[in-house]
C-alpha cells in the first residue's frame, strides 16, 4: 500500500466520522444555503497576465516530516498576499500534514485573496465541507478517484461555485482529467507513490493539456529558475510550498522566486 493509498483511506475514516456528527444531508443543506462562489481561484489565475502564485501553508509532510515547527499560519498567510501571491493553498490532512480545518477556516477570514483546501477528496462530503470552511476551490486527484468521480465532483463544485483543481502525474491521468472536462489542471512534479520529484515533469505533460484548460505546476519548484522554465513551457500557475515554508523570511523568498529582484535592479540601471 502506497502512502497516496494510505492517505485515501485515511480520508474515507475521516469522512465517515464527520457523518456521525453533521449528516451528508445536512452538510450539503448548509453548503447550498450559502451564496454560490464566483469561481474565484480559477479567475485569480487567469487575472495574472505573467505566472500566478499558490503559495502553500503546511507544517510537515509524509516525505519530509515536520517543515515548521512553529506555525503561525495566520501570519503566514497574511505575508503570502502582502508579498503579491493569487492564491494561497491551506493543508488540512491532520494525519500525515498535521493540518487542520480550523486552519483553512481562519485564513480564509483573514485574506483576502482565494483558498484551496489542500486534501485528498474521496467524498463529495468533503467539498461541502470545503465550502463551509471558506475555501473557493479543492483539490481532485486522479490517483485516488475513477474518470465518473472526478466528473461528479466537478458538478458538485460548479453548483457551489467552487474551482476543482484536479491533479494529475502522467499521460493516462491527464487524458483523465481533460475528459472529466477539468478546467484546471494541476501536475505533481512529485510522484507521490514514492515521492521522487521531477519538474520536468510539468513541461512534458504541459503540452498534452488544451491550452484553454489553466496549467498549474506542483511540487519540487525551488528557485527562480524552476520558475522561469515553467513560464517558457506555458504554465500558467505554479503552487509552491516546503520553499516558501523554509524559508526565513517568506515575504523575500516570494520576491525572489516571482524576479521583482531582477526587475528592480533592471530599472534602476535604465
Amino acid at each position: 500500500m502506497t502512502i497516496l493509498d494510505k492517505l485515501a483511506d485515511h480520508a474515507r475514516e475521516r469522512v465517515a466520522a464527520a457523518k456521525e456528527t453533521v449528516s451528508a444531508q445536512e452538510i450539503k443543506e448548509r453548503a447550498l444555503a450559502l451564496p454560490k462562489g464566483e469561481f474565484e481561484f480559477e479567475a485569480a489565475i487567469r487575472r495574472n497576465p505573467d505566472i500566478a502564485f499558490i503559495c502553500e501553508c503546511k507544517k510537515a509532510s509524509p516525505s519530509k516530516g515536520v517543515i515548521a515547527q512553529e506555525f503561525p499560519y495566520q501570519q503566514i498567510a497574511k505575508d503570502y498576499e502582502a508579498a503579491g501571491a493569487d492564491c494561497i493553498s491551506v493543508l488540512t490532512e491532520p494525519k500525515w500534514f498535521l493540518g487542520s480545518n480550523d486552519y483553512l477556516r481562519e485564513i480564509a477570514e483573514n485574506v483576502s485573496i482565494p483558498c484551496i483546501r489542500k486534501d485528498f477528496t474521496v467524498d463529495e462530503y468533503m467539498i461541502y465541507e470545503a465550502k463551509l470552511l471558506g475555501a473557493k476551490a479543492v483539490l481532485l486527484i486522479c490517483s485516488i478517484l475513477t474518470q465518473k468521480q472526478i466528473e461528479d465532483h466537478i458538478a458538485v463544485c460548479d453548483t457551489l461555485g467552487l474551482s476543482a483543481l484536479v491533479e494529475a502525474h502522467d499521460e493516462a491521468e491527464i487524458a483523465v482529467a481533460v475528459n472529466a472536462g477539468a478546467r484546471l489542471i494541476g501536475v505533481n512534479n512529485r510522484n507521490l507513490k514514492d515521492f521522487t520529484v521531477d519538474t520536468n515533469n510539468s513541461r512534458k505533460m504541459r503540452e498534452l493539456v488544451p491550452s484553454d484548460i489553466l496549467f498549474v505546476s506542483e511540487s519540487g519548484v525551488k528557485d527562480a529558475d524552476d520558475i522561469k522554465l515553467l513560464r517558457e513551457a506555458g504554465a500558467d500557475a505554479v503552487l509552491i510550498g516546503e520553499t516558501l515554508m523554509r524559508a526565513d523570511n517568506k515575504t523575500e523568498k516570494l520576491a525572489e522566486l516571482k524576479g521583482s529582484k531582477l526587475q528592480k535592479i533592471g530599472r534602476a540601471h535604465v
